[in-house]
């Protein structure tokens, strides 16, 4: 289209709505959530569309929760496990898979190791979704791209029921990494392949209580 024959297309939109009146505001009264109120409802929200998604869910309480990590390692066969700062040291010491601190490790030196534990910025139960932010336990992104197994821990009180709950949570400025899932993908003619972009197998353990 010539600049000519865009103006002349303008100017007689311009004279169609010249005497129009102001449309009317638009009332933004957006639904924040579906789910039930009740947080219980909202927890086994979360469990069922994690496992939608083919994650392997597990609820514990913070008691048990270093020996079920380690179970759930050597089910998997781990025999090495990242560990990111600020995870708490009473659970690798539960664990007879090698803990193995983050000191810059290489993406090679990653691949080489079976698995990562880590924790969560929170939960989102209507989408399965979980977010991480590279807080204290969490490590940075890296950590959780490259080894095949992630073992990751969300507490009662990080599952928010929606994502328009879950962003006033989150700090924008920071690296934020929304998993749904194990890394997937149907590209080659509609076969899902897992493992493609991230770990081929999450196991997510569901905490209530203190951690």
């Amino acid at each position: 289209m010539s600049r000519d024959s865009r103006e002349r297309i303008l100017s007689r939109i311009r004279s169609a709505v010249g005497g129009a009146p102001e449309a009317p505001e638009v009332p933004r009264a957006y639904l924040s959530r579906h789910a039930p109120e009740d947080p219980d409802a909202v927890l086994d929200l979360l469990h069922e569309n994690l496992a939608d998604y083919r994650a392997h869910v597990h609820r514990t309480d913070g008691a048990g929760l270093p020996a079920l990590i380690g179970r759930l390692l050597e089910e998997r066969g781990a025999r090495t496990v990242v560990v990111p700062d600020g995870l708490p040291a009473r659970w690798p010491a539960a664990w007879a898979a090698e803990p193995v601190p983050d000191t810059g490790l290489t993406a090679t030196a990653l691949d080489a190791v079976d698995a990562v534990v880590t924790g969560c910025a929170l939960a989102v139960a209507e989408t399965g979704t979980i977010v991480l932010d590279g807080g204290p336990g969490q490590g940075r992104r890296a950590l959780t791209l490259v080894p095949d197994l992630h073992v990751c821990v969300v507490r009662e009180d990080q599952v928010v029921a929606s994502v328009p709950e879950a962003l006033p949570r989150l700090d924008p400025l920071r690296a934020l990494t929304w998993i749904s899932g194990p890394s997937a993908t149907s590209d080659i003619e509609l076969d899902r392949v897992e493992g493609v972009h991230g770990p081929r197998t999450l196991e997510v353990v569901l905490v209530r209580g203190p951690v």
